[in-house]
């Protein structure tokens, strides 16, 4: 098994994230599993990395060619696969990965999270998707996804399928005991998404 790590490239204020992210590449090496991220050896997505590295762990990173000329990629891993584009990276990643986790970041975690938990429920792919809430830094979020459900734009058994996690241990159990939703527009087009003409 593998898990794609969405991670900031920044560590964030104080040591707290930092400290959850190596102890998740910790605990994903310990339990076998390896792990999928950007390839970066800074902030988060490298903490993760170094972490796994140190327990023994697989660590496969995905980086744009763009990005290893700019020597920001990390030169320790199991294998660093180098992609042309933004768009291959992410495809790449959701190829060699069974389950992805949005570790604190910014702009370009929020991308990648919401681009394969949207394709979880166009059926692109059937793999769960979890949050590592650290310290309540994804309530902000959660709170945002339960208005859009509250509003009609997202419906509640697609809400359910974001996983929250606080630790690699729920993490784990949580990706384990995950089972998919049916696809969004199966049996046709729902009738809701289409504007009615007077």
């Amino acid at each position: 098994m593998r898990v794609a790590v969405f991670a900031g490239s920044a560590s964030g204020e104080g040591t707290r994230f930092r400290e959850a992210a190596a102890e998740l590449g910790r605990s994903l090496a310990r339990a076998g599993v390896g792990v999928v991220f950007g390839g970066g050896h800074v902030g988060l997505m490298g903490a993760v990395a170094d972490a796994a590295l140190a327990e023994g762990g697989e660590v496969i990173g995905v980086m744009p060619r763009s990005l290893v000329e700019r020597e920001v990629a990390h030169l320790g891993l199991t294998r660093l696969e180098v992609t042309e584009t933004m768009h291959e990276r992410k495809a790449a990643m959701a190829e060699l990965s069974d389950a992805f986790v949005a570790l604190p970041g910014g702009a370009g975690t929020l991308e990648e999270l919401f681009e394969v938990w949207t394709w979880q429920h166009l059926a692109i792919h059937a793999k769960p998707v979890a949050l590592l809430d650290v310290d309540g830094f994804w309530t902000p979020l959660t709170a945002a996804l339960d208005a859009m459900v509250g509003n009609g734009f997202i419906k509640p058994r697609y809400r359910d399928t974001l996983l929250v996690a606080r630790d690699a241990a729920g993490l784990l159990a949580a990706c384990e005991a995950w089972v998919p939703p049916a696809p969004k527009w199966e049996g046709g087009i729902d009738p809701q998404a289409v504007p009615v003409k007077p």
